[in-house]
């Protein structure tokens, strides 16, 4: 069984006077060197003042959809915040000058949050995953977040939705009071799903990827060297080959040489900014 992660210090050294996280373009997408305290600082006051933003939890497969697609790259870019999920974006966080740079991952992160969700009385809502995986994780995170309160929670079908559903999940959404809404619909669906929603939903939609399987239990998660040393890819590999492989093996060994191209300056990329 999951358990919530530890608490964590209130405090992070990752934002700017300014207030906004330092960043580097990897690829041509934005990565933020934020943190976990810095993370649950926005995304809870963000909610506590019903802001419509987005999260994208970025991973090297996340920025190479955004190498293959500017559209894409744009949505990315565009997020209010893009926090480094993978080893290899933290390393190259370090390996641009962002030597702070930390992992914040999310399946680490989605407990955090909503354990100040709970704290501040902030509703919040599930949507993507299977109809087993979001019930066993809503069981879980109740009972392990006290007064926690869940307005919203759908399970949409694997094909692409219709106009109609759009607009009926779209409504309900509003119509529940969430703040805070976890997407949980795979890259690069979820962050394209929450991009086209920016500015209409009043929540702070956070694209999460696997962690609704992870926490319910449905699927193993890396241990945590594994995790630490940039090998959870192997490891998901190994756990679904026939679903994966294409992912892993197609675009990791093209991240690897257009970041050292990239690092050494032979390539600059283009970042689509915002």
């Amino acid at each position: 069984m999951q358990t919530v992660a530890p608490r964590i210090p209130e405090y992070g050294p990752a934002t700017h006077a300014g207030g906004a996280p330092e960043h580097r373009f990897i690829l041509g997408m934005r990565v933020d060197a934020t943190s976990y305290p810095d993370t649950l600082r926005r995304v809870l006051d963000w909610g506590r003042r019903g802001e419509s933003r987005y999260v994208c939890v970025a991973t090297a497969h996340m920025a190479m959809e955004a190498y293959d697609s500017p559209i894409f790259r744009q949505a990315v870019n565009a997020a209010d915040l893009v926090t480094p999920d993978g080893m290899p974006l933290v390393w190259g966080l370090r390996l641009f000058g962002v030597k702070q740079a930390t992992r914040v991952y999310g399946p680490d992160l989605t407990p955090l949050l909503l354990e100040g969700a709970a704290r501040m009385r902030l509703r919040v809502g599930f949507y993507g995953g299977t109809p087993r995986a979001l019930d066993r994780m809503i069981e879980i995170v109740t009972r392990q977040c006290p007064g926690l309160e869940v307005a919203f929670a759908n399970s949409p079908p694997f094909r692409p939705a219709t106009p109609e559903e759009d607009r009926a999940a779209d409504h309900q959404i509003v119509q529940s009071g969430t703040r805070i809404l976890f997407v949980g619909l795979g890259c690069p669906k979820q962050e394209r799903w929450m991009a086209e929603r920016a500015g209409r939903l009043p929540v702070v939609m956070v694209g999460v990827g696997a962690a609704f399987d992870f926490i319910s239990g449905l699927k193993p998660q890396a241990p945590r060297w594994m995790q630490n040393a940039g090998l959870e890819w192997l490891f998901r590999l190994c756990s679904e080959p026939q679903r994966l492989w294409r992912r892993y093996l197609q675009h990791g060994p093209r991240f690897v040489v257009l970041f050292f191209l990239q690092w050494i300056g032979v390539w600059r990329p283009s970042s689509a900014k915002i």
